[in-house]
């Protein structure tokens, strides 16, 4: 049964009631149980799930799938996919701003604390090892990881069979990458990368502790890379500081400038809607996170976001003070843009900097005007120590676009010799990535 509806929820702590003629599924008070729901799929599907590599993902039944789960999707809702390899959200429909997009249902949504709470009593081991280690702020990440290697383990008598059947096996993330790849990337992008695949190679050490999973699937490095990158490219991070995976949401891909965004009302369900008109045939696509740090973006998800509007400069410092922190040093703050124009914290950090190099008497009265809103004061010293600022930013440029070039190179030859296209299939991402980077360094 269809019919129009009046949603009413708390957003950004105001009650917002939105009309709307999103034809909706009714959700009856106490809705069956997902397991018995997706018994309306009449389908024989092979028990195992193919994560190779090179086998077709299959999202021709997902849409069916999650209506049979109690999933609702706007008219036109669909999604859409480039030869099988990228499966995305777009809308066939022309929407309005502020229009409904998807509901989910919060019992199918899958939640790092509902997984320890059903996991949990035979994972202390497990999570003992995760919270000691490097990875403690990850336990919501490693316990879906856990959610997902049992729901893999199940195959077909899964209730998530369809959607993981769905989901990507060739990734390009930071866990993905080889060693050889991490050489290929400029250091901030490898630092970050390699930060991704060390927290693999810990949740692996931490499956040794898991006693409900197969030895078979504890021993299998692609499975497990396979599962951290599913849980780390598709999680939502909530307010309260869990994470979940919403089936059908995840499909929305990113955009510097999005048209949709997420999210719950008090029950937990999840909600998609418009930030702007969408018109007929446009990709939905919501935020992943800071768009100005195209390496963070690639080193997670494993996509280069062409559209960014600037990258992080990427001025590194190790264990920076609080004092420099609060000069700016941020690397959502600290932009190069793609217009050619230098972030005001770039300045006052490599400022900040150079006076530390001169008199500390001098860098802390640069330090005081900086937080006390002196402006004019602050405005002399720049004036004053420009050409020492710029000298160190165009040190910093000029490293940057040296090793850039050298990788380039590197790249290019091992390439066009097509020696590492089949181990290293990542490379031209790898150097569009670069190639990104060095263009908004030379502007």
């Amino acid at each position: 049964m269809f019919f129009a509806l009046t949603l009413t929820w708390t957003f950004l702590g105001s009650s917002v009631a939105i009309a709307s003629a999103f034809q909706i599924y009714h959700v009856p008070a106490s809705p069956p149980k997902i397991a018995a729901r997706t018994k309306l799929l009449q389908y024989s599907p092979n028990t195992a799930i193919d994560i190779s590599e090179n086998a077709q993902r299959d999202a021709s039944l997902l849409t069916e799938w999650a209506a049979s789960c109690g999933i609702q999707m706007s008219d036109g809702f669909r999604l859409a996919s480039e030869g099988g390899v990228d499966v995305y959200a777009i809308t066939d429909q022309y929407l309005p701003d502020n229009s409904p997009i998807l509901y989910v249902p919060n019992e199918l949504m899958l939640t790092g604390s509902k997984a320890r709470e059903e996991l949990g009593n035979d994972a202390r081991g497990a999570e003992q090892m995760v919270v000691n280690s490097e990875a403690s702020n990850r336990l919501s990440q490693f316990y879906l990881f856990l959610k997902v290697l049992k729901e893999y383990e199940l195959g077909q008598d899964s209730f998530t069979y369809y959607w993981m059947n769905s989901l990507p096996r060739y990734f390009s993330n930071g866990a993905s990458l080889t060693d050889f790849c991490f050489g290929c990337l400029p250091p901030y992008a490898a630092e970050a990368s390699l930060a991704e695949k060390y927290k693999l190679k810990l949740f692996v050490q931490a499956l040794s502790q898991v006693p409900f999973l197969s030895t078979e699937s504890k021993n299998n490095e692609d499975l497990a890379k396979w599962a951290f990158s599913v849980v780390h490219t598709r999680y939502f991070p909530m307010a309260d500081g869990d994470c979940c995976i919403v089936p059908t949401a995840d499909f929305f891909n990113h955009g510097s400038e999005p048209n949709a965004y997420i999210t719950y009302d008090d029950e937990g369900n999840c909600y998609a809607f418009t930030t702007r008109e969408v018109q007929a045939g446009q990709p939905l696509m919501i935020s992943y996170g800071d768009s100005t740090n195209p390496s963070a973006l690639l080193a997670k998800y494993g996509f280069l976001d062409e559209s960014a509007p600037a990258t992080f400069c990427k001025y590194v410092v190790n264990n920076p003070s609080a004092e420099l922190v609060n000069m700016g040093y941020d690397p959502s703050r600290m932009l190069f843009y793609t217009n050619g124009e230098i972030a005001q914290e770039v300045w006052d950090v490599l400022l900040y900097e150079a006076l530390g190099k001169v008199s500390y008497d001098e860098q802390q009265s640069l330090y005081q005007a900086h937080m006390t809103g002196n402006v004019e004061l602050t405005l002399q010293y720049h004036q004053q120590y420009f050409e020492q600022t710029k000298s160190a930013l165009q040190e910093h440029v000029n490293f940057l676009l040296n090793e850039l070039e050298e990788l380039g190179l590197g790249l290019e030859i091992q390439v066009s010799q097509g020696q590492d296209a089949e181990r290293h299939p990542r490379l031209p991402l790898i150097m569009r990535h670069n190639e990104f980077i060095t263009k908004i360094l030379e502007n």
